[in-house]
């Protein structure tokens, strides 16, 4: 059974920094690409960021860009989302997800195959 398991969330002010992790068992995505989305209460789930298979090519939604850093380490299937410079419009549950046939960089959510149970990032004013 494939899981990915998000960690790292929480309520924190307006300013701060935040680290999502998003662990995955039951395979191996070295060679998939991973993303991020995240679903504000009352809105539609949004892109946010994603990486492709090789670590170096991402995309980010115009709002993250310059804030938020996706990275990945294989070697421990985990997929990070660093979060700098939080704003209250940031508050959202944030889903992982991954393609387990795609390598490269994508950015709509039907086209990824697996999802984590989202996390809910709260920022305060």
């Amino acid at each position: 059974q494939v899981q990915l398991v998000e960690s790292g969330g929480g309520l924190v002010q307006a300013g701060d920094s935040l680290r999502l992790s998003c662990a995955a068992s039951g395979h191996s995505f070295k060679n998939n690409v991973m993303g991020w989305f995240r679903q504000a209460p009352g809105k539609e789930r949004e892109f946010v960021a994603t990486i492709a298979w090789n670590g170096y090519d991402t995309l980010y939604t115009d709002s993250v860009k310059g804030r938020f850093t996706i990275l990945r380490d294989n070697t421990k299937n985990t997929v990070y989302l660093h979060m700098n410079s939080l704003k209250p419009e940031d508050t959202a549950v944030y889903y992982c997800a991954g393609s387990t046939t795609v390598y490269y960089t994508l950015i709509r959510a039907s086209q990824y195959d697996v999802w984590g149970q989202g996390i809910q990032v709260t920022v305060s004013p």
